[in-house]
């Protein structure tokens, strides 16, 4: 009884799994064949121009057009899903979709899907903001930070040829470039053209794609591996689709021009015969009288430049002219002007200096009588404040007050010797150091405003020099100012030595500052007719042309070094003074 029993039950187990392994073939063998369902066609709902949702949320764009006409021709019903691309991918994997209606080719995606004839071109690029660069190519991607949409091609690209770089992962091409153009990371990777219909967003006016694509590979439709009788419908109808033409015109209304029928070879040769004969002959024509053209146009053209080399030359000479008239006239009219002034300033000022002699005469005799009364009385008031404090002020205020009334009579003297027109030729004999004196108490102020650090090394056995004293003065005001104009702040120095070359007879002043610099280009043009790096504060470019012009009418010259950032140095060479006499 017990092994009847046996024999039953494993009798029972045999017909159970035939059953089971009958019904499973027989599900497999059908479930290609489903005619009476729609096909599910998967999509991207933000690739555009491919494949996206309009304004209306319905599907369109260029695989939508091909599919719905594929459908057609074959007289399928077809139903589009559209959604994020990861999710896509998973939905025909796990067979929600039949077909994907556009993915890029890959060898690695062979192992997943089967790929219809391709219907595209993709070019993939690499995008970056305006600011970036240092990303051009594949390996400029290692140790960056790269954005990319999740299970597109692009990130499978990075994962198959392990590049190092930290992924950042998106649902659609949008959010790449969105991220991308708010700041965040250092690239991201996306299609051409659909990155192109993106950008016209406001928000990624800052971001483009480098000029040469990353890869191009071939776009169409793909199915799950093995499908192959819906991959060949689809084929089929594409291949019905070209020869009606109908497939280049979605082609051509969504993605670009339509290409051009082809040319017969007979129809090439044809029209090649008739057109390259006669050119031919109009070449070898044109050829030979372009070459003799060429050269009377340039000898034409070198008597047109040297021409115009001279008027520009004659034009710049005329407006330097004319520049220095005006500054002549200026002088004249400074002279007139500034001895009026003078005339003005000094007289209130010479009665100053006349009684502030007499009031600290006045104070010290009338001191003994307030030192008693302050004795027996004690502490009292003396205008705002005690006479215990005003004792010790008094006489250094009347003593600063006539230096500064002496101080107002030296700067109008030398106001006066700066404006003067001075005819006298270039034969007397001057001491430099008292020259720069007399600069400096002019552009006391601007020195004072400029830095906290100026200096001045006289040398004290200075041998003069033959010239006009006025005229070098403006020459050292002019270098005084330019040097205080090239500091950038308080803290930087200007620094002023006066020394003499022996070997070259010659007195040197050195003008150093600490500011900016000029670089080598600028320095070998600093002292060209209106050339000037501030023009934008009103520099017009003839303070250095017009003093180079008074050095060398001294026989001296000016020397220039310097280096952007590290600041400037300026040396004025005159020729020591010789009695004619005595040469």
């Amino acid at each position: 009884m017990h092994n009847f029993d046996l024999k039953k039950l494993f009798h029972s187990l045999l017909v159970v799994l035939f059953i089971i392994f009958f019904s499973n073939s027989v599900a497999v063998a059908e479930e290609p064949v489903r005619q009476d369902l729609p096909v599910r066609i998967g999509g991207d709902y933000n690739y555009p121009p491919y494949e996206y949702l309009d304004h209306d949320g319905l599907p369109t764009g260029y695989n939508i057009e091909l599919s719905q006409a594929i459908a057609r021709v074959m007289g399928m019903e077809i139903n589009i899903q559209l959604g994020s691309w990861g999710e896509m991918r998973q939905a025909l994997e796990n067979g929600d979709v039949d077909i994907l209606m556009g993915m890029a080719h890959t060898k690695e995606r062979l192992g997943e899907v089967d790929f219809s004839i391709p219907h595209a071109k993709v070019h993939q690029s690499i995008w970056i903001r305006d600011d970036n660069e240092t990303i051009r190519k594949v390996k400029d991607l290692v140790g960056k930070e790269v954005i990319v949409m999740k299970g597109s091609v692009m990130h499978d690209f990075m994962l198959e040829n392990e590049i190092s770089a930290d992924l950042f992962m998106v649902q659609t091409l949008a959010d790449a470039l969105n991220l991308l153009a708010s700041g965040h990371h250092d690239c991201a990777l996306v299609a051409k053209l659909p990155g192109e219909y993106l950008l016209s967003d406001p928000k990624l006016d800052n971001i483009h794609p480098i000029a040469r694509p990353l890869i191009a590979q071939d776009y169409g439709f793909a199915v799950k591996k093995g499908n192959l009788e819906l991959l060949a419908q689809f084929n089929e109808g594409l291949s019905l689709l070209k020869k009606s033409g109908e497939y280049r015109q979605i082609k051509e209304r969504w993605l670009g021009v339509l290409q051009p029928e082809p040319i017969s070879w007979t129809d090439f040769v044809r029209y090649g015969a008739l057109v390259v004969g006669p050119l031919l002959l109009v070449l070898i024509a044109f050829a030979l009288w372009s070459r003799t053209l060429r050269r009377q146009v340039a000898l034409r053209t070198e008597e047109l430049e040297r021409e115009i080399a001279e008027r520009m030359r004659s034009a710049e000479e005329l407006q330097l002219r004319q520049k220095q008239l005006l500054h002549a006239d200026k002088m004249t009219s400074l002279g007139v002007l500034v001895a009026g002034v003078a005339h003005e300033i000094n007289n209130p000022n010479g009665l100053i200096q006349l009684s502030l002699p007499q009031l600290s005469k006045s104070y010290q005799s009338i001191e003994p009588i307030l030192d008693d009364h302050y004795q027996r009385q004690g502490d009292f008031k003396l205008g705002w404040f005690g006479y215990s404090r005003m004792r010790q002020e008094i006489p250094k205020m009347l003593q600063e007050m006539m230096e500064s009334s002496n101080r107002i009579k030296r700067i109008v003297e030398d106001l006066k010797d700066f404006a003067r027109r001075n005819d006298s030729g270039l034969d007397d004999m001057v001491d430099l150091n008292e020259v720069i004196r007399s600069a400096l108490r002019l552009v006391d102020n601007t020195l004072r405003k400029s830095t906290r650090h100026f200096r001045v090394d006289y040398c004290p056995e200075l041998s003069g020099f033959r010239g006009n004293g006025h005229r070098i003065e403006q020459v050292v005001v002019n270098l005084i100012l330019n040097a205080c104009q090239a500091l950038t702040s308080m803290d930087q120095a200007i620094e002023l030595r006066t020394y003499q070359l022996k070997d070259e007879e010659m007195v040197v002043l050195e003008v150093h500052d600490e500011g900016r610099g000029l670089n080598e280009e600028t320095l070998q043009r600093i002292t060209d007719p209106f050339f000037t790096t501030k023009r934008e504060t009103g520099g017009t470019g003839l303070g250095l042309s017009v003093s180079d012009g008074i050095v060398k009418d001294h026989h001296g010259r000016l020397e220039f070094s310097g280096q952007t950032g590290k600041g400037m140095m300026v040396r004025l060479l005159l020729p020591i003074y010789v009695d004619k006499e005595q040469e």
